[in-house]
């Protein structure tokens, strides 16, 4: 679906590169997490990607053909839901959806249906200048929907959210890949990446320090230990066993059998702790 290769970009006044010899692909059918702190060059790479920014080094295709090559026929083709919404203030909800609607060649989508999917239902005659931050950003997804899109691009899509309208758009992108559409996202939110992406790719001051499965990462740089809260009386202790082993480990299987065990987890890594240790980098 997107194929990128030594990708490096320059903006005129910088005095480095914003992303250097940039080199993945995203396949169909996938939801690829771009996971990196502000300024690291992910909405840079968004943009080279949607053809907004022509003039870089390397080499970068989508679906199949050079990005250079591709006119206004590319946005027929793929949904773009930035993190700063671009609406008309001066329209409602609903004028917005068919007035961008209107824009492509192909089928549409219902725009009712759509201001459903994110929760905009009853809200859709309302101006978009009465709408609260959270509100406009989940209008803005639902613009991204409008032409049912191949491939769609998301920015930081649950910024601002509450859990209730968070989860929607959650499960809104899983229903995308459900679909076999694919999901260019990118976040700082680690914990979405974790629960949606298929595959990840950190990216630090515009280079990408690994790329794999947040199960892989977990695997690989989590340790293989049980940790168990146990105790009573209102007291609490907590003891680590090795996963190794675990079934004939006497101390372990007394614990069970005593009746005080209040939790039990095994020590998996989490991708913040991952992304801060294999870059040295926090994610603000």
């Amino acid at each position: 679906m997107i194929t990128v290769n030594s990708l490096t970009y320059a903006y005129k006044a910088a005095s480095d590169p914003a992303v250097k010899s940039l080199s993945f692909e995203i396949k169909p059918g996938e939801i690829f997490g771009f996971l990196g702190p502000s300024g690291a060059g992910k909405s840079t790479t968004q943009k080279i990607l949607t053809g907004l920014l022509r003039d870089f080094n390397g080499g970068v295709s989508v679906f199949g053909r050079d990005i250079t090559t591709w006119g206004s026929e590319l946005y027929e083709r793929i949904g773009v839901a930035f993190e700063v919404p671009n609406l008309y203030l001066k329209l409602s909800g609903l004028e917005n959806l068919r007035y961008f609607g209107a824009l492509y060649e192909g089928a549409k989508r219902d725009p009712q249906e759509l201001l459903n999917l994110v929760n905009l239902g009853d809200d859709g005659q309302m101006l978009a200048s009465q709408y609260s931050k959270g509100m406009r950003h989940r209008l803005n997804i639902a613009r991204s929907l409008l032409h049912n899109p191949e491939l769609l691009f998301m920015d930081e899509p649950t910024a601002g959210l509450d859990p209730v309208n968070a989860r929607r758009v959650k499960d809104l992108i899983l229903a995308q890949r459900q679909a076999g559409k694919t999901v260019f996202l990118t976040t700082h939110d680690m914990t979405i990446a974790d629960e949606l992406c298929d595959r990840v790719a950190f990216i630090v001051d515009g280079q990408i320090a690994l790329i794999d499965s947040p199960r892989a990462l977990k695997l690989k740089y989590g340790t293989p230990n049980v940790r168990v809260e146990h105790g009573s009386s209102g007291e609490t202790t907590t003891k680590e066993f090795k996963m190794d082993g675990l079934g004939d480990d006497a101390e372990f299987l007394s614990l069970l059998r005593s009746g005080t065990v209040q939790t039990m987890h095994t020590t998996e890594a989490t991708l913040e702790g991952i992304f801060i240790e294999v870059t040295g980098r926090g994610l603000s």
